[in-house]
């Protein structure tokens, strides 16, 4: 009976494991007061704006696990691709681009 009871909380917990979310899904306000909404796709996780003058624009993907990811940054204005990577801090997202790894630019962004 005992040996039933651990089996069935071991799987209940792998199962929830298997389950749980990044923690950089979800929507994010930017550091130009838009809304970026990060989601599942393609093996990785995409960015994509929601509001703002490009809305429905995908400005990167990401990829990675626990809090740290990295891929390709796209600055709309410019139309111009930056190397990228973000980092999770409770409610806060450090996003950066960088030009041949020398020259970066970081943004952080708040969950919403």
């Amino acid at each position: 009976m005992i040996r039933s009871f651990v089996l069935t909380a071991a799987i209940a917990m792998i199962a929830g494991m298997a389950h749980a979310e990044e923690p950089i899904i979800g929507n994010w306000k930017t550091a130009s007061g838009e809304t970026a909404a990060i989601a599942p796709c393609g093996g990785g996780y995409c960015v994509t704006l929601k509001t703002g003058k490009y809305s429905g624009r995908k400005i990167g993907t990401l990829a990675g696990t626990g809090g740290s990811y990295a891929g390709e940054i796209t600055d709309p204005a410019a139309d111009k691709t930056y190397s990228g990577s973000g980092k999770i801090s409770g409610n806060s997202l450090k996003m950066q681009g960088c030009v041949l790894k020398i020259l970066c630019k970081t943004q952080t962004w708040t969950r919403l």
